[in-house]
């Protein structure tokens, strides 16, 4: 991506500061709240504030909601953040300052961790029951990364984070990771877990799955893992999710087979008790998925009754070929060879 030279001089001024450069440094191991960057530099919110307008002017970092906190973070443009890792690349290590404050983000990781293990003391029994009638969910992640390959590639989104757990598994395969979940809660949970795994290429963000605050068109991976079955329109969450997908993109779905145990509707709040192979295979082809493989993970042993875990593979029937006109531009074209 080319820009003009007015547009480069204003991106270097907005980088050429002792304080803006920290913050992009700290930024660069993950999202932060005004009152984080504010503990770890040793300044004051206005003036912090200041030094976040002018990244944000200059595009080197965006800026979301999540209920009254607001983070930040590197812009997603890939120009902005390749230019921004270069800077703090050179300065990591060999700054007194820089050292002091990433020993100061540690101890703000620290607290989101304390917050996180605080949550799952509270839930951990009623999930731990739900996890011993289905077979280990390593082996179901096992088969999801032997499903999606070793080929690296862009971006990867998870629907439904939860624990973050996909985003850390699947890292060293994308460039960029997103990961939306609407309890505030759990995106604790997912940021301390995500921080203690040395995961720097991903982000949580609170948001609805059938509104999702990332752009279209824009996902080589997206996953919905054990989400399904707590929503009253699933078929919804896999339309919104394939309009994400970039033109051959996949979509991996986690979740139950039919089942009749009712206690999880009663006391878990399961609004659907399992899906089939041929609700999900039509639901994807009302979004424009073809349904590329479906798996399944039976549960042995035990008196009481089980839940069977199921995995579907959905790809996004458009193609995508290089521009003749262009080789760094790329055209998308739909199944029947019209451009889209």
């Amino acid at each position: 991506m080319h820009v003009s030279l007015d547009t480069m001089v204003d991106t270097l001024k907005a980088a050429a500061e002792s304080s803006r450069l920290r913050i992009l440094a700290l930024l660069s191991r993950g999202d932060l709240t005004v009152s984080d960057l504010t503990e770890i530099l040793g300044q004051s919110q206005p003036r912090v504030s200041r030094h976040l307008k002018l990244l944000l002017e200059a595009g080197l970092i965006d800026r979301y909601q999540e209920g009254s906190w607001a983070f930040f973070r590197l812009s997603d443009a890939d120009s902005a953040r390749d230019f921004v890792m270069g800077l703090v690349s050179s300065i990591r290590g060999a700054d007194p300052q820089v050292e002091r404050d990433l020993e100061r983000l540690a101890s703000v990781k620290r607290k989101r961790q304390d917050r996180a293990a605080e949550y799952f003391s509270v839930n951990a029994a009623s999930w731990d029951h739900i996890r011993s009638l289905h077979v280990p969910d390593r082996a179901v992640e096992a088969a999801m990364l032997k499903l999606v390959g070793k080929r690296p590639f862009q971006s990867m989104l998870d629907l439904g984070t939860g624990t973050g757990r996909l985003l850390e598994i699947f890292s060293p395969l994308y460039r960029r990771g997103v990961g939306i979940d609407m309890s505030r809660e759990m995106l604790t949970v997912a940021r301390a877990n995500l921080d203690k795994a040395g995961v720097s290429n991903a982000q949580v963000r609170q948001g609805d799955i059938f509104s999702p605050p990332v752009e279209r068109d824009a996902f080589d991976l997206v996953t919905i893992h054990q989400v399904l079955h707590y929503l009253d329109d699933p078929a919804r969450a896999i339309h919104e999710a394939a309009r994400l997908l970039r033109p051959s993109g996949r979509l991996v779905i986690v979740d139950f087979a039919p089942h009749t145990l009712e206690f999880l509707r009663e006391e878990h709040a399961h609004m659907r008790l399992g899906f089939s192979d041929r609700q999900i295979g039509e639901w994807f082809a009302e979004a424009g998925l073809d349904l590329e493989d479906a798996q399944e993970f039976e549960p042995r042993g035990g008196s009481e009754p089980r839940l069977t875990v199921k995995l579907w593979l959905g790809r996004d029937r458009r193609l995508m070929i290089a521009d003749p006109a262009n080789d760094s531009q790329q055209t998308k074209v739909n199944s029947i060879g019209e451009i889209a």
